[in-house]
């Protein structure tokens, strides 16, 4: 792998770089990194899916970033960043804006090395994520009900106690260290002709396409956003679709890409692509299913992208990192029951039946017949439609498969009941 020329990324893009980082990202700064960050990072695995290669068409290799000792990627370009400190700004401290996986890495490795790091959260940010940020030894400061908020009280805490702010992506130095994972990937799996990588604010991929262009063949380099987030891919093609919502993805909702990582971006990927709620959790259930391993959202966000277009993606040899797996467990459940749910294992049914003894026992032998398993029952005589002696009950159900749950549907409607299935989206 040859080394990339440096490039004055101030001179090239017009971006005003902080003091704490050098004008330029390329192929002998992630080596760099990589070298400065061994053996403080862990060294995760890639390893080939043989099921979701079936299931996709494509082959699939997936580097385990969610086995890091904070379960993110962040931990390598916060790390970066941290050891490029001079010694007065490692005794004033750090302070960044984070509410996710930058403010663990940070306090982490922050804490590690002796450096005081502070952590401005929006006030709404859920408990859990404060607790975890200060279990690791960050100093947690809640300030603003939005990110744009607390991103503002930290840049004033920056200038009044001198402390350096560490971007969590628009940073090279953040950027560098998030590249060494390509560099782990492709040692791992050289024969891999793309990578499909999500984006937030961008530190990720420019890191990683930073490598993969630099490859003998260059490597083709896919981005994927949340639906609801479309930040980069707007810069990116000139779109001005919304961004905001309630994404699964919640690691990657960045309503403003970075200066410095877009211009990376516009230069070195090939195309970005968006996906929605519904094959995010697909993702993450195959995941869990599949891999037996924990992925949130924006670490699915790959995959999903190939499980929506399948096609455009099959016979290729492709590198997903599985960057995170912070994902509330409670969120976690719901996901998997959804997509038990759409895959047909899950169902819930709404029977019409006449208020008379035994018609209900009359249902249960159709369930009974098919082995389909009841969960729960509610029946609702009151707030209906239907005239006085009429009920609906519905019915929370398990079979085995979609075709075990069509033939008890319709052999209920083949017995005069009316049936109707609440559907997900």
């Amino acid at each position: 792998m040859a080394s990339a020329l440096p490039i004055p990324l101030r001179a090239a893009f017009g971006y005003s770089l902080n003091p704490m980082t050098q004008a330029k990202l390329t192929l002998a700064e992630i080596h760099a990194a990589a070298d400065r960050i061994a053996g403080a990072v862990v060294r995760t695995p890639t390893m080939y899916s043989q099921t979701l290669s079936k299931i996709t068409g494509a082959n699939i290799w997936l580097k385990f970033e969610n086995l890091q000792f904070t379960a993110a990627y962040k931990e390598r370009g916060a790390l970066n960043a941290l050891l490029q400190l001079s010694a007065e700004q490692r005794e004033r401290g750090v302070i960044a804006a984070s509410a996710g996986n930058h403010s663990q890495g940070l306090s982490y490795h922050g804490t590690r090395l002796g450096v005081p790091v502070t952590i401005v959260m929006p006030r709404t940010t859920p408990v859990v994520k404060v607790m975890q940020t200060e279990a690791v030894g960050g100093n947690v400061v809640l300030e603003g009900e939005t990110f744009d908020d607390a991103q503002a009280h930290a840049r004033q805490l920056e200038q009044e106690m001198g402390l350096t702010f560490v971007h969590p992506f628009d940073d090279p130095h953040v950027a560098a260290g998030q590249g060494t994972a390509a560099l782990e990937l492709f040692e791992d799996a050289p024969e891999l002709d793309c990578i499909v990588t999500p984006i937030g604010g961008g530190g990720l991929i420019s890191g990683m396409a930073t490598v993969a262009k630099q490859m003998d063949p260059p490597v083709e380099v896919i981005g994927v956003e949340a639906k609801l987030f479309p930040s980069s891919y707007n810069a990116f093609k000139g779109e001005d679709l919304p961004c905001g919502g309630d994404t699964l993805a919640e690691g990657i909702a960045v309503k403003q890409p970075g200066k410095f990582t877009q211009a990376i971006i516009n230069q070195l990927v090939d195309d970005i692509v968006l996906v929605d709620e519904r094959h995010l959790e697909e993702a993450v259930s195959l995941l869990l299913q599949i891999e037996k391993t924990v992925v949130e959202g924006a670490g699915a966000a790959g995959l999903a992208a190939i499980l929506s277009n399948p096609e455009r993606y099959k016979g290729k040899n492709i590198g997903l990192v599985l960057c995170g797996g912070n994902i509330d467990t409670r969120l976690l459940a719901n996901v998997l029951l959804r997509d038990l749910a759409r895959s047909g294992r899950l169902a819930r049914l709404q029977i019409t039946l006449q208020d008379r003894p035994g018609a209900l026992f009359r249902v249960m032998r159709e369930f009974d017949a098919h082995n389909v398993n009841i969960i729960e029952i509610y029946h609702q005589r009151i707030f209906t439609n239907l005239p006085a002696k009429g009920l609906i009950t519905d019915i929370e159900c398990e079979a085995r498969d979609r075709q075990q749950l069509e033939a008890l549907v319709k052999s209920l409607s083949d017995k005069g009941y009316h049936v109707s299935q609440v559907e997900l989206n």
